[in-house]
C-alpha cells in the first residue's frame, strides 16, 4: 500500500509541445515573411541589437536585484517543460495515504513520507505524523504557499518589465537613427537605408516584447496556477487525513478542486484498477 501511494506521488518531467511548436512556427512565419520581402540580412544590425537588448537587460538590473534577474532566467525551463503530475493523481496519492492512516494510524504515514519526492506534501505528512494542530499545519503550509507563489510573481514581474522596456528602446533606437538620419539629409542617397536601420530597433523590441518576453510570463503563470492548485489539494488532503475522515468523503471532497472531465477520470481508473484486481 505505501509503495503504491510513493509511486502515485513521484514527479516526472516532460517537454510542454505547445510552447516549442509555438516558438518554432512563430519564428519560421516571422523569418518567412522577411525572407518573402528581401534578404534576411536586411534585418541584422548590431548597434540596433545592442540598443533594443542591452538597454531592456540594463533597464530591468536597475529595477531589479542581480540575483533576481539572473533566476528569472533559470524560470524560463518552466516554460517549456511541466512537471506530469496531474491533480487528479495527486488525489489518488492522497486517497492511498488515507487508506494507510485509516488502516494502520498516523503514525504509519512516517515510512511513506520519507519516499515522497515533493517537498511540500513531505512536510505536510511529517506534520501531522508529529501530532501538529490542525490549525498550526494549515497556518505553516498556506505561510509557504503564499511565499511561493510570491517568488513565482517576482520572476513573472521580471519578463513583464523586460516586454515594456522592449518597445521603449526599440523607439529610443528609431529616435538615434532618425537623428542620424537629419544630419546626414544633405545626401539623399542615404535617407532610405538610414531609415530602413532607424526602423529596426522598433522591430527588434516589438518582437522582443511580444514573442518572446509576453509569452513568456504567461506561461510561467499558467504553470504557476497550476502548481498553486495541486498545493491546495495536498493542504486540503492532508488535513481531512489528519481528521480522520474516510478516505471516499476524501475523494469527493478533493474532486471539487478538477474539471467535470478530470473528476470522471479518477473514478473510471480506480474501476479499471479494481477489476484487475480481482482477476
Amino acid at each position: 500500500m505505501i509503495n503504491q501511494a510513493i509511486a502515485i506521488a513521484k514527479w516526472g518531467v516532460s517537454m510542454d509541445i505547445a510552447t516549442i511548436i509555438g516558438f518554432v512556427l512563430g519564428l519560421f512565419f516571422i523569418l518567412l515573411s522577411i525572407a518573402m520581402g528581401g534578404p534576411l540580412m536586411l534585418f541584422y544590425n548590431v548597434p540596433s541589437i545592442m540598443i533594443t537588448l542591452g538597454g531592456t537587460f540594463c533597464a530591468t538590473l536597475i529595477q531589479y536585484p542581480l540575483d533576481k534577474f539572473i533566476n528569472a532566467f533559470k524560470t524560463i525551463k518552466h516554460a517549456v517543460k511541466v512537471r506530469a503530475l496531474a491533480p487528479a493523481e495527486i488525489i489518488r496519492g492522497i486517497i492511498e495515504l488515507a487508506n494507510i492512516a485509516r488502516k494502520e494510524g498516523l503514525l504509519a504515514l512516517e515510512e511513506a513520507a520519507a519516499q515522497i519526492d515533493d517537498k511540500f506534501l513531505q512536510k505536510g505528512v511529517l506534520l501531522i505524523v508529529d501530532g501538529t494542530d490542525p490549525e498550526l499545519v494549515r497556518n505553516i503550509l498556506e505561510t509557504e504557499l503564499a511565499f511561493i507563489e510570491g517568488r513565482h510573481k517576482e520572476s513573472q514581474g521580471i519578463f513583464e518589465a523586460m516586454a515594456s522596456y522592449g518597445p521603449a528602446y526599440g523607439m529610443i533606437g528609431t529616435l538615434i537613427g532618425l537623428i542620424q538620419m537629419l544630419n546626414k539629409l544633405s545626401d539623399p542617397s542615404t535617407i532610405g537605408p538610414a531609415m530602413a536601420v532607424a526602423l529596426i530597433t522598433t522591430f527588434y523590441g516589438s518582437i522582443l516584447a511580444n514573442f518572446i518576453f509576453t509569452p513568456i510570463a504567461g506561461k510561467l503563470k499558467v504553470r504557476s496556477a497550476e502548481e498553486i492548485l495541486l498545493k491546495e489539494v495536498m493542504i486540503e488532503g492532508l488535513l481531512s487525513i489528519q481528521a480522520g475522515e474516510n478516505p471516499r468523503i476524501i475523494e469527493e471532497k478533493l474532486k471539487a478542486f478538477l474539471a467535470p472531465k478530470l473528476r470522471e477520470s479518477i473514478g473510471k481508473k480506480e474501476e479499471v484498477e479494481g477489476v484487475g484486481a480481482e482477476t
